[in-house]
């Protein structure tokens, strides 16, 4: 008998991405999956692309705002979301639901736990997110992609499963010529997620402006975002070691080809640098939930992995600095990228395939 699931996701890329490369692994391994996803989530889209059905439900995340209008508007949502999905676990007679966080996992895993359906939840950071906090009490498996600070019934440590394309060792020479960089120079890769940085895509184009005087050594990609990409290229002008680019689709051979990342520190970027060994400087999301990309990134810096600085007013001094010590230090660079050996987190490229053995025993 062909085994179904249902897997809630969508949102931001850290809760939809593990989602992704979980669907593709049930599907490779010849089981049924079907996403719910919130209504008009650019998710859709990219379920589409890899021929991955979908539903939609009509959702929204707690408001923040004291507004009673928007409150009252959150609880019909609220209601509609549980009768779209009772619908859909009706149609679709799942064998276990998966939710990987963000407030579009509780409406599935709620109602499948009363409809007698398996339930398992996925959560990649550090501090876990409200909707999983409260998915918990009704999850059969809770797993967890970084260890958490707290004890949790039927939690256990699985990673955070990224693209098979990281498996990937691209051609080094081939990836940076592409970009109009230089083979035998060292390679810092700048990115600030999909939707960029605003803060530290300025404060990285000014230190790396100034850097590019100073050592010859060292070249640089940085990804803006979209919104930034043509003020932070206009600062870069008459630069020659540096390729800027608003997005990339093979952030995969990015990462496998250079020797130092300045990022952010969501979950689905420190599974994809550990699987790299990828030295890091970490500059936290200042207004992530709960803070939880600090407490991701000091994972990585407590085990020597990374270093992080919190993008506050001093972010521009502090970023000088640790930039141009580990871009002096080639010693320090090697060191830190043995530190991923000290990380007791199971493989990201595997966690997948493990994720679903233990959804089957479910």
């Amino acid at each position: 008998m062909n085994r179904r699931f249902l897997i809630a996701s969508g949102g931001t890329g850290g809760h939809f991405y593990p989602g992704l490369a979980l669907g593709k692994e049930l599907r490779r391994q010849g089981l049924a999956v079907l996403f719910i996803v919130r209504k008009n989530d650019p998710a859709a889209q990219v379920l589409e692309t890899h021929k991955l059905r979908y539903r939609e439900i009509d959702f929204m995340g707690l408001p923040r705002s004291i507004n009673p209008l928007r409150h009252l508007r959150f609880v019909g949502k609220f209601f509609k979301s549980l009768r779209e999905t009772r619908r859909i676990i009706k149609e679709f007679r799942p064998d276990a639901a998966i939710g990987t966080g963000g407030y579009i996992s509780f409406p599935l895993v709620f109602m499948a736990h009363f409809c007698g359906i398996k339930t398992a939840v996925h959560d990649s950071n550090a501090r876990l997110g409200l909707a999983n906090k409260i998915c918990g009490h009704f999850a059969d498996l809770f797993m967890l992609g970084l260890p958490i600070n707290k004890r949790l019934k039927n939690a256990v440590l699985t990673s955070t499963p990224i693209r098979r394309e990281f498996a990937d060792m691209p051609d080094k020479a081939a990836v940076l010529e592409g970009l109009g960089l230089d083979p035998a120079k060292r390679t810092a890769l700048i990115f600030g997620g999909s939707q960029g940085a605003k803060g530290l895509n300025g404060a990285c184009a000014e230190i790396v402006a100034k850097l590019s005087k100073r050592s010859a050594n060292w070249q640089f990609i940085h990804i803006t975002g979209e919104r930034w990409f043509g003020v932070i290229r206009e600062s870069y002008a008459g630069l020659h070691n540096v390729a800027v680019l608003p997005y990339s689709h093979e952030i995969y051979a990015l990462m496998r080809v250079a020797d130092l990342a300045v990022c952010r520190s969501g979950a689905s970027t420190l599974a994809e640098l550990m699987y790299c060994r990828l030295p890091a400087i970490l500059v936290p999301f200042p207004h992530a939930a709960a803070d939880h990309q600090y407490y991701n990134a000091k994972i990585l810096a407590d085990a020597g992995c990374a270093r992080v600085i919190r993008e506050d007013k001093n972010l521009k001094d502090n970023l000088w600095r640790v930039f141009t010590r580990l871009t002096g230090r080639n010693r320090e660079l090697f060191a830190m990228r043995g530190a991923y050996k000290r990380l007791r987190i199971p493989n990201p490229m595997t966690a997948a395939k493990a994720i679903v053995k233990r959804l089957r025993n479910l």
